[in-house]
């Protein structure tokens, strides 16, 4: 061997890289809360679809029940019991607005004394759109009752709450000896309408 040739190894005395240790990935609150948030998303998602499919399926058979119900029922016996619901409902509607002379007649009946008697009766519904029916009479008392059975009438007739406004006019001594006179007076309307105070057989 040539001494002047140097010897050289080629296995190497320290390797060729450098070898470095893993770094530990930091793993943030951050990056932990976006991943639960998109799961979260990603679930509810999930649950609305599954939700809408579910209620639509509900929806298509509540319609097909709904459908056979109507085919059930016979399309005339539907239309006839529309047609008398609305003559139903026109009747009450008549009733309601019909007025019942009668409960003026019984409450003078129980109110008149027997000094008083009435010869005249007119009514009139209020032009001013008001709730009361205008009542004009005319009577005399007899000759035992004179002045004193007009005060009297008057107050009896103020004991039906549903008489108001009552004057009594035109006083004039008749040859009787007695006092004939006017009488007004006003009445609500409750107090005569029909359907209150038609009896049922």
């Amino acid at each position: 061997m040539d001494p002047n040739q140097v010897q050289t190894s080629f296995i190497p005395k320290k390797p060729l890289t450098e070898e470095r240790a893993p770094k530990a990935r930091s793993f943030s609150l951050v990056n932990f809360v976006s991943i639960v948030i998109f799961l979260g998303s990603l679930i509810a998602a999930g649950g609305l679809y599954f939700y809408q499919v579910a209620l639509k399926t509900n929806i298509a058979d509540m319609s097909a029940s709904l459908e056979r119900s109507k085919a059930s029922f016979e399309p005339g016996l539907i239309s006839d019991l529309q047609v008398l619901d609305k003559r139903l409902n026109s009747s009450k509607e008549i009733l309601g607005n019909h007025l019942a002379i009668s409960p003026i007649f019984k409450s003078l009946e129980a109110l008149t004394l027997k000094s008083v008697r009435f010869n005249k009766f007119s009514y009139e519904v209020a032009k001013d759109g008001g709730n009361k029916i205008k009542v004009k009479m005319s009577g005399q008392t007899s000759f035992e009752g004179g002045y004193t059975s007009i005060a009297l009438e008057s107050n009896k007739l103020s004991e039906n709450k549903y008489f108001q406004d009552i004057i009594f006019s035109n006083l004039t001594l008749t040859q009787s000896g007695g006092v004939s006179f006017d009488l007004d007076f006003s009445v609500d309307q409750n107090f005569l309408s029909y359907d209150k105070n038609v009896t049922v057989s």
